[in-house]
């Protein structure tokens, strides 16, 4: 699971690429020594889909924790009137390990859409007893089409999330996936976002073999993830046309006491705002 260091560490990048051992940058380099060929990164981008739903089919519901951090890190999901009705859109729900652990909390006045790449992932989400049609609607959407508008209205959400989704999607593609969050968006409303970051623990164990392009890698079941800069990110939600309230590296630690595991995390995370109709 992941716990918080003492503080949050905007220059944290910084910190870890002048503490990166020059094992680590042998590693990197090592990296480049066998590339995964051009036919073979096309075939990943086509089955995508059939990857994430063999990951379901083998993990389940038990691979990832639920998220109990977004309300401590996201003080935008509690500053709601409680008399006020909020949309909330999961894009990219996996099996609902955002959603529900925020029906547990309560929230009595939001109604949740929750969409994903994987068939079997939604299907997880509606077999969830805390599944409850009218409180939410879980749906199968490809983030890089306009699939999410045949279940949902543009600028009906007040809130939306991208939590470790646009690292599993290709780099060309990118643009299209914040043009939808954006139309998704009411104007004023804001996308809370995480993902990994640049020379995270899992991107420098990677080997020789599973390296696409730059920062982008394939894992051995198949599925993709990419490791982003904040400067990356502040380029991209700018040109989609968001303001930006937080963009910044945050550092945290896997820990698992059981298995000996203890070891430092880097992620980016961002808060990106649709702008009011009159343009502030």
């Amino acid at each position: 699971m992941e716990t918080d260091p003492s503080e949050n560490m905007g220059d944290v990048f910084v910190h870890r690429l002048k503490e990166l051992s020059e094992e680590d940058k042998k590693r990197l380099e090592s990296q480049n020594s066998r590339l995964i060929p051009e036919a073979k990164a096309a075939k990943l981008e086509r089955e995508a889909k059939r990857h994430w739903d063999i990951f379901y089919k083998r993990n389940e519901t038990k691979f990832f924790r639920d998220r109990h951090w977004t309300t401590r890190e996201f003080q935008e999901l509690i500053n709601f009137d409680p008399q006020e009705n909020v949309v909330f859109l999961e894009l990219g729900c996996g099996v609902g390990n955002m959603v529900y652990p925020l029906l547990q909390e309560g929230f009595s006045n939001f109604f949740f859409y929750a969409c994903d790449f994987s068939p079997r992932a939604v299907e997880f989400v509606k077999t969830n007893p805390l599944y409850d049609e009218d409180r939410m609607k879980a749906f199968c959407a490809d983030l890089t089409t306009d699939d999410l508008f045949e279940n949902i209205n543009e600028g009906c959400a007040n809130l939306a999330s991208l939590i470790f989704v646009l690292s599993a999607i290709h780099p060309n593609s990118w643009s299209k996936v914040l043009d939808v969050a954006f139309r998704a968006l009411q104007p004023g409303g804001i996308l809370l976002f995480r993902d990994y970051g640049r020379y995270d623990m899992a991107q420098l164990r990677f080997k020789p073999g599973h390296k696409i392009s730059d920062n982008f890698y394939m894992r051995q079941d198949g599925t993709r993830s990419y490791y982003f800069t904040e400067e990356e990110l502040a380029k991209l939600f700018t040109e989609a046309g968001f303001h930006i309230l937080m963009n910044t590296y945050v550092q945290r630690r896997t820990v698992n006491l059981k298995e000996g595991i203890d070891v430092p995390r880097i992620f980016v995370q961002g808060k990106y705002q649709k702008p009011h109709v009159n343009g502030m």
